[in-house]
């Protein structure tokens, strides 16, 4: 019913939700989502719920340990088969696309991959998959070891890499992906086939190709060659 004009007193506010870990981590990942990982912060995490800063320290000790709990909650969105050793390398491709797809999906939390040990639940779950495809398939532990680590770091990178693309797009007030790259590009060609070609000869010669295939063009590229390298080291 609604309140008589003259009734002073104010209605009573929703009840809020019950604070918890998981409700924390899913408000630090829209603010990484919305904002980039520069205005992620315990203080900003605290506005969004609409509490204060030092209720949040219950549930989580610091920021540090928000991005961890955020990058492996977006972890979680990968999509795992079941192992086929038979087929680990079409596997492993599959996982590295899908793996940089969730990434990018999430703009910067790429960032916050970078020097970070995987000990989350979704971290290890993803680990164990490739490492099990791999010894499966008849690699040694230890060979085994270092193709994820590569591999992992290879995708991350890359993802990275892009997030900071897509920063420098968000402050060129862009927001179609492949118009930047068109822009970004063009002005880099224009620069390239000013150089002095007595000096760069064959860059200022094959400006066309530099910049001819995108971004995901140069990522299939690379993760061929680092596949190609792992079955040559495959029994």
């Amino acid at each position: 019913m609604p309140a008589p004009p003259w009734r002073k007193s104010r209605r009573s506010a929703p009840p809020k939700r019950q604070l918890s870990q998981e409700l924390i981590v899913e408000a630090g990942l829209r603010i990484l989502d919305a904002e980039g990982l520069d205005a992620l912060s315990m203080r900003r995490v605290a506005q969004e719920l609409d509490t204060g800063p030092a209720s949040l320290y219950a549930h989580v000790a610091n920021k540090d340990e928000l991005l961890e709990l955020v990058y492996d909650r977006v972890l979680g969105e990968i999509r795992l088969p079941e192992r086929d050793p038979a087929r680990w390398k079409e596997q492993l491709r599959a996982y590295a696309m899908e793996v940089h797809r969730v990434l990018a999906a999430h703009a910067d939390v790429a960032r916050a991959a970078l020097a970070n040990i995987p000990t989350g639940e979704n971290s290890i779950r993803n680990g164990e998959f490739v490492f099990g495809l791999l010894i499966e398939a008849g690699m040694a532990p230890r060979q085994a070891s270092m193709a994820m680590d590569r591999l992992s770091l290879y995708v991350v990178g890359d993802a990275y890499e892009g997030s900071l693309h897509y920063a420098r797009m968000r402050e060129a007030g862009l927001t179609d992906p492949g118009e930047y790259f068109e822009h970004f590009a063009g002005q880099i060609a224009a620069y390239y086939r000013e150089l002095p070609a007595e000096r760069f000869p064959t860059v200022s010669k094959f400006v066309d190709d530099l910049i001819a295939d995108d971004g995901e063009d140069r990522f299939c590229y690379g993760l061929e060659l680092l596949l190609d390298g792992i079955e040559a080291r495959m029994p």
